[in-house]
């Protein structure tokens, strides 16, 4: 199911580490639009009352632009070649989001939303550190994989929660409209995963997909590190 990068193929060049500054610096700007802002906002600020089908789509929305979940589902499924280990782990991904986000919202369960995003950042960080092998490597053994997406989708839900906890919402609907906002987000991620399976498909058709598979993870990992930086200094400028 899973290949090791074999360590001939390491690759340490100038020109990887300037990609992967450059994804990177790329990423910093993007960090700040995530949430639900503007027009969505000022929606759910107003609602009263049932809205399952725009819910739905913010649901979607919020998935398909969440880059944060996105490059956790990417480590996720890089070295998954059967589709029925993809359904599996995908599924417990959602079964841990899922439970968080309902918690969150209808239960009332709250947690800081910067240390739950850092958290998120961090299972960015783990998961390419898995598939650059670096657990056998450096501490010689591998954690159960199954185990930490689904306790990493239980973190990844929270961070839903707390963006929509951000907001006065009525009760009138509210159970639908939650609902239906998990729903969207669950076919938002069904979108793209599809087509980051097709790029991966026709990626590892590529003579050169383990020869830059470690690289691709290092920059991913870099991501993830930006992600944790990011949000823990907000955490500590929001306590000063």
């Amino acid at each position: 199911m899973k290949a090791p990068i074999p360590n001939s193929q390491f690759p340490r060049t100038k020109a990887i580490a300037v990609v992967t500054l450059l994804f990177v610096a790329a990423l910093a700007p993007a960090l700040e639009a995530h949430g639900v802002s503007g027009k969505d906002a000022v929606f759910l600020q107003g609602l009263n009352g049932r809205a399952i089908i725009p819910l739905m789509y913010l649901g979607a929305k919020h998935m398909v632009t969440g880059y944060d979940h996105l490059l956790f589902l990417v480590g996720v499924i890089f070295f998954l070649y059967r589709l029925k280990d993809v359904v599996q782990y995908v599924s417990l991904f959602t079964i841990g989001h899922s439970i968080t986000l309902l918690a969150g919202v209808l239960g009332g369960i709250r947690a800081n939303s910067y240390l739950i995003d850092a958290i998120i950042g961090f299972s960015v960080v783990y998961k390419a550190f898995e598939n650059m092998d670096g657990f056998r490597r450096f501490f010689g053994f591998q954690p159960n994989t199954r185990l930490a997406v689904l306790i990493f989708g239980f973190f990844h839900g929270f961070g839903l929660a707390t963006k929509l906890q951000d907001f006065a919402l009525s009760p009138n609907g509210l159970v639908a409209n939650i609902v239906s906002f998990n729903v969207g987000v669950e076919i938002g991620q069904v979108v793209a995963l599809t087509a980051i399976l097709i790029a991966l498909t026709w990626w590892r058709t590529r003579s050169g997909f383990f020869h830059h598979a470690f690289a691709f993870n290092g920059v991913v990992m870099a991501c993830g590190f930006l992600l944790v930086g990011y949000q823990l200094s907000g955490y500590f400028l929001s306590a000063v």
